[in-house]
């Protein structure tokens, strides 16, 4: 099949080329042109894990181009696929101009039938809008081509985008009831047949629900990490090992134990947006999701739980003091900086006073980029961007770990406890075992674990 997708980012880029992967013909548009002479030269844009292989598999295979060319996509793709960022308004809502416009040149350019596919996570009665959107430009140039408004979102997850689209465990469609609706429909069951060949993967059902669901989705993840930090800040409280309670109610198949894992917050460009979106739009129709505002709430005063114990362990000035961090990504096997915990942590030790060393295994030049846009150049200044892992610790008091990067799993405590002042570090990710650490003569400190540290 002949598919054309808007955006080259995270959602558009793997859908892209994994689509191609499946032997269709695919277009992918952008209007960043060095984004796309990047793409055109062989490089990507971000970090995910299998993507650079498909996208240089597919493209020598001629079955995957990227362009800035507007009318040449339109004309390309019997299926738009709609794949722009929704990024956060002021008021928390989700930002649809970048996807209005999207709809607008498909129907600037149109002259047949076409599928319009919002792949972009976007909020309940999106669809109507790009059918308005795309009516408006038909009507304004007199053309009386036929359309219609499908409703796919995505379902991926970054650091392993590829496998996710390769091997969904979901494919949520929502189309309406017309006949270019079912039209729609065959167009896509085609389109994904592939992965529905044992056993069917594909809930069809409204638009609107189809939209609606991927918001109740990232809800629901982001509420069980809130949930768990809650419960290991009072964990940390009353003298209970949070991984053993994660053990004890993630056994219960009614619970299971996917995102019961405390820590220091959520971050990205997913759960922190979307539970934001729907609140507002809950708030649109005179509704208040208690639980949501919660969630939010939580994190955001999660990602200030490890700098607040590094400041009670140190002091609440650490002036002249200087501190290791692994880890700057908001989550593994990603440069994704977005709403990272990282950088809450790094504003707390620097205004206390501290100076900082940090590391991630690829995050590096992302993290520059973010930094300079968090902090003065007086506060940068206090930062010292390191080569590894050991190099951060080298004169540090303490190693404090935000990320849960594989390569920090089984380190060489006796290295770690030789580079630092003093033996001590805080885990926000849970990452190594109270009773390992007493034996490697280590203070540690990790989240909900105050049980086994204790004295």
């Amino acid at each position: 099949m002949k598919i054309t997708i808007i955006g080259t980012g995270y959602v558009g880029l793997v859908t892209g080329a994994c689509l191609a992967e499946l032997g269709n013909d695919v277009f992918c548009l952008d209007v960043d042109q060095r984004k796309i002479d990047l793409l055109n030269n062989g490089g990507i844009p971000i970090h995910e894990p299998g993507l650079e292989e498909v996208v240089a598999r597919n493209r020598a295979a001629g079955r995957l181009q990227f362009s800035t060319d507007v009318a040449a996509s339109v004309a390309h793709g019997d299926v738009q696929f709609i794949a722009v960022g929704t990024p956060p308004d002021e008021d928390g809502s989700a930002d649809l101009q970048y996807v209005l416009a999207a709809a607008r040149n498909i129907g600037r350019h149109m002259t047949g039938f076409k599928v319009v596919v919002d792949k972009s996570t976007v909020p309940v009665g999106t669809g109507d809008r790009v059918k308005a959107a795309l009516q408006e430009e038909l009507a304004a140039r007199g053309a009386h081509a036929s359309f219609s408004v499908v409703s796919n979102p995505e379902f991926l997850k970054e650091g392993a985008a590829v496998e996710d689209f390769m091997r969904p465990d979901r494919i949520v469609i929502g189309h309406d009831s017309t006949a270019e609706g079912q039209k729609a429909a065959a167009m896509m069951k085609k389109l994904y047949a592939p992965f529905n060949r044992n056993h069917e993967r594909t809930f069809w059902m409204d638009v609107r629900s189809a939209e609606f669901t991927k918001y109740a989705a990232n809800s629901m993840l982001a509420t069980r990490i809130s949930f768990m930090n809650e419960l290991a800040n009072l964990a940390d409280r009353v003298g209970v090992d949070i991984e053993a309670v994660r053990h004890g109610i993630g056994s219960d198949p009614r619970i299971g134990h996917s995102f019961l894992y405390a820590g220091a917050g959520y971050g990205g460009s997913c759960f922190p947006k979307d539970v934001q979106a729907l609140e507002r739009t809950a708030r649109q129709y005179d509704q208040d999701l208690l639980i949501l505002r919660a969630v939010e709430a939580v994190n955001d005063k999660q990602k200030l739980v490890l700098g607040q114990k590094v400041i009670r362990r140190f002091g609440e000035d650490l002036g002249g003091q200087h501190f290791a961090v692994w880890g700057l990504a908001f989550k593994p096997n990603t440069d994704d900086m977005r709403e990272a915990p990282s950088r809450v942590l790094l504003r707390q030790l620097i205004d206390a006073g501290a100076t900082v060393a940090v590391y991630d295994p690829v995050a590096m030049a992302e993290a520059r980029r973010v930094l300079a846009l968090d902090l003065t150049p007086d506060q940068l200044a206090r930062v010292r961007f390191a080569a590894s892992p050991m190099d951060a610790l080298a004169g540090a008091e303490a190693l404090v770990i935000v990320t849960e990067w594989k390569a920090f799993r089984s380190p060489d405590f006796e290295r770690i406890r030789a580079a630092l002042k003093q033996a001590v570090i805080f885990d926000g990710r849970n990452l190594f075992e109270p009773e390992v650490m007493a034996e490697a003569a280590f203070e540690y400190h990790g989240i909900g674990r105050s049980i086994l540290t204790r004295t």
